[in-house]
């Protein structure tokens, strides 16, 4: 049986299992490969996207729980790169390797979508828990405060 939602914008029909995690879904069913595998268990953020709006863990996200809902990764996030976070991003210099910037972009991206002028503490506190193996977390907050600013 089909799942279907919208994706970036589009709309997807997915046949795979309601139990099979939304990252395997985005990256093997509709091979937008943004999305990174970290640890699977919904500790890293490497995986995150956004589930109407909210950020998730696509790999603790079933496909299930986004039937008939809006999901974007970071292909979606703007279709140019032009976000302010994604263009923070390279002004900042933050990767390293890269791996994580996408689920560190998407959850900065809720944050900013919340609150246009995050304080640095509130910007600490809503990253937490999205890993750097990098440790380019002082970059990271420059970039979002960069975005919030120039945004």
């Amino acid at each position: 049986m089909a799942t279907a939602f919208t994706i970036n914008g589009t709309t997807a029909s997915v046949e795979a299992g309601p139990d099979t995690p939304l990252l395997w879904v985005v990256r093997e069913h509709l091979k937008l490969t943004g999305t990174k595998f970290g640890c699977g268990s919904g500790l890293c953020g490497a995986c995150t996207v956004h589930v109407d709006g909210k950020a998730v863990r696509s790999c603790q996200t079933n496909l299930s729980e986004v039937a008939g809902k809006k999901v974007t990764t970071i292909e979606g996030l703007s279709p140019n790169s032009s976000h302010p976070l994604q263009k923070a991003w390279i002004n900042e210099q933050v990767p390293q390797c890269g791996y994580c910037q996408s689920g560190q972009i998407m959850q900065a991206a809720e944050l900013l979508a919340k609150n246009k002028k995050p304080s640095r503490e509130q910007i600490v506190a809503h990253m937490d828990g999205n890993i750097c193996r990098c440790g380019t977390y002082p970059r990271i907050v420059r970039a979002i405060e960069r975005a919030a600013r120039e945004g």
